[in-house]
């Protein structure tokens, strides 16, 4: 199976095709970016799929990351995606941004579940907020996606050992580790990765991880209906 994955949810602009006959992406690019998602998206997507032979026809499966995240970004991510499958025939799959978190700390050879430790993925969500969720040494979730206060993090971490990921993680793990307890932010584990979005993507059921946007809270702008002129 051949699979195209894309990436908006957070500050980057990611896409990549991989076949699970192929330990690496058979082609990936991925722009550091914390607005222009939508100019940006496509004409990378359309260089990705020129570097694999067969191009579009030789896809048979689309996966999108679906939050929690930027407004603007997922909205274009899950845009693209849908007409992508659209076109092509092909099923569209929604993988979570904390899910991609987690599972390079499940794979990683520091076997961190057998050694005891919780598994977190903590997205900054500003104003002291995260987007968190955690399993615990046996693979069950303790938390599930959630936005809560950072303080309720480090409760839900308690004094570990813990491993951590994402944007938010190095936040949670100082504050354990300052409390006495035992929290590690692996190297490069602090942003999703394409090839892990594409690897869930390869795995994820289309009549369940359905392209959905996940959102954990409402929009930071609302309507001032205190300043709309009454209608007559």
């Amino acid at each position: 199976m051949r699979i195209l994955a894309i990436d908006t949810a957070l500050e980057s602009c990611a896409a990549c095709i991989s076949s699970d006959e192929a330990a690496e992406p058979l082609a990936q690019e991925n722009l550091a970016l914390q607005r222009g998602h939508a100019e940006a998206l496509l004409p990378l997507v359309e260089r990705v799929v020129a570097r694999v032979e067969g191009g579009f026809s030789a896809l048979d499966r689309v996966a999108v990351t679906v939050g929690p995240g930027s407004y603007t970004g997922l909205r274009v991510g899950l845009a693209a995606a849908r007409a992508i499958g659209l076109a092509t025939g092909i099923p569209v799959v929604g993988v979570t941004t904390l899910s991609a978190l987690l599972a390079p700390l499940l794979a990683s050879g520091e076997d961190f579940l057998g050694q005891g430790y919780l598994l977190g993925a903590a997205i900054d969500a500003r104003h002291g907020h995260v987007y968190f969720q955690a399993l615990s040494p046996d693979g069950g979730i303790v938390v599930p996606p959630a936005l809560i206060p950072l303080a309720e993090a480090v409760q839900h971490v308690g004094a570990g050992p813990a491993a951590l990921a994402g944007s938010g993680a190095p936040a949670v793990a100082a504050a354990v580790n300052a409390a006495g307890g035992r929290a590690v932010v692996p190297e490069g584990h602090t942003a999703p990765e394409i090839a892990w979005v594409a690897s869930l993507g390869l795995v994820a059921d289309p009549e369940h991880a359905l392209p959905r946007p996940l959102y954990l809270r409402g929009p930071d702008a609302q309507p001032q209906d205190h300043a709309r002129l009454p209608r007559r």
